[in-house]
């Protein structure tokens, strides 16, 4: 019961993580492309996609209550499958370093993507302060509307 618990519950966590993979390309896609349009969509879908994956990574660890001598997740993880059979140890255990790889694989893509996202409005935002000093940092749309600092006044009507 416990291994086939462990098993759905590692598998959709993988299944998660490969649908975070394609809206991370996404996302990096409409950032070259600068298509700005659906930006905010893309986050808020991300973000239900990582609480969805928290709720199954806390049903996960929920499984290994009983094992409280090893304080890191992957250690509780390997004690809590050392009570299975041999076969159903590796099973787990492939499926799990897949999904360990996989997501620090994401985590970093995440975080190159959202560090060039950061230089390109710390640019922008350096080359409005200088050509445009009497704004005093802010931005403006067509109709003289201040605009927020988010990530969708970054499209400047597309052209300078």
């Amino acid at each position: 019961m416990e291994f086939e618990q462990c098993r759905e519950i590692l598998l959709q966590e993988s299944e998660l993580v490969q649908k975070i993979a394609s809206l991370q390309n996404l996302i990096r896609e409409a950032v070259f492309s600068r298509n700005w349009a659906d930006f905010q969509g893309y986050f808020s879908e991300l973000g239900a996609l990582g609480e969805e994956f928290a709720s199954l990574e806390d049903r996960r660890e929920r499984l290994f209550i009983g094992i409280r001598r090893e304080s890191d997740a992957s250690a509780r993880f390997y004690a809590f499958v050392a009570q299975f059979p041999q076969e159903q140890r590796t099973e787990l255990a492939v499926i799990y370093r897949s999904l360990k790889f996989e997501t620090m694989r994401l985590r970093m893509t995440g975080e190159s993507l959202m560090s060039y996202i950061s230089e390109a409005r710390a640019t922008i935002a350096g080359f409005f302060e200088v050509a445009f000093p009497e704004r005093g940092g802010k931005l403006y749309t067509p109709h003289g509307i201040p605009v927020s600092h988010d990530l969708r006044s970054m499209v400047l009507n597309r052209a300078f």
